[in-house]
């Protein structure tokens, strides 16, 4: 009986534990970087289609980096938004 009851508090000891170690979603770490590059690039971007060197497979391949970058930074906005709104 005295096996049992160890082994249920040591595997009870050991999920507690893994439950400690598990992270709250929520934003990323690196949520500032997001928004600096998405600047850049769109800077970038905008500086670039003045230029002569301008092509449509230039366009695509900074469309390409930016769309995941905007839509980090529009979670970034919603999850900002949402700790306003719900505390």
């Amino acid at each position: 009986m005295s096996i049992i009851s160890s082994s249920a508090i040591s595997s009870s000891a050991i999920s507690s534990s893994a439950i400690s170690m598990v992270t709250t979603p929520g934003l990323p770490q690196y949520g500032a970087s997001v928004v600096v590059g998405l600047i850049a690039l769109l800077s970038l971007k905008e500086v670039l289609s003045a230029s002569e060197k301008w092509n449509s497979s230039l366009n695509s391949s900074f469309n390409l980096v930016i769309l995941p970058l905007l839509l980090c930074f529009a979670g970034i906005v919603f999850f900002k938004t949402s700790e306003i709104i719900l505390p």
